[in-house]
């Protein structure tokens, strides 16, 4: 873990992109935030809260395509770069996450 004297951001090391199916997503406790990351079939990756706001759904179980997410429990739908709703409910928090040239995700809170 590294942090940024610049500002308050914290970079964490979450797990090898192996380990995120192709176009799935996967939960992880980053720091003390639970974190959903995705591995989209373009090879981008994206991290956003790990709970719908509207009834706290698993976000990682949830469909994506290249823009957003579906949660599993009420089909609200988040779009994964802003996390605007698409569907009516309060936004998401979107964290940056990047794959560094070792082929680990890294997500800043």
């Amino acid at each position: 873990m590294s942090v940024d004297t610049r500002s308050t951001t914290t970079r964490h090391d979450v797990c090898p992109l192996e380990e995120i199916p192709v176009g799935e997503g996967r939960a992880f406790a980053v720091g003390e935030t639970q974190v959903a990351v995705f591995r989209h079939r373009s090879g981008r990756v994206s991290a956003v809260q790990a709970a719908c706001p509207h009834a706290g759904g698993p976000l990682a179980d949830g469909q994506i395509d290249e823009r957003v997410v579906v949660c599993p429990l009420h089909l609200n739908t988040f779009d994964l770069r802003t996390g605007e709703s698409t569907s009516g409910q309060p936004p998401l928090t979107v964290h940056p996450c990047s794959v560094g040239p070792d082929g680990r995700v890294t997500v800043e809170l």
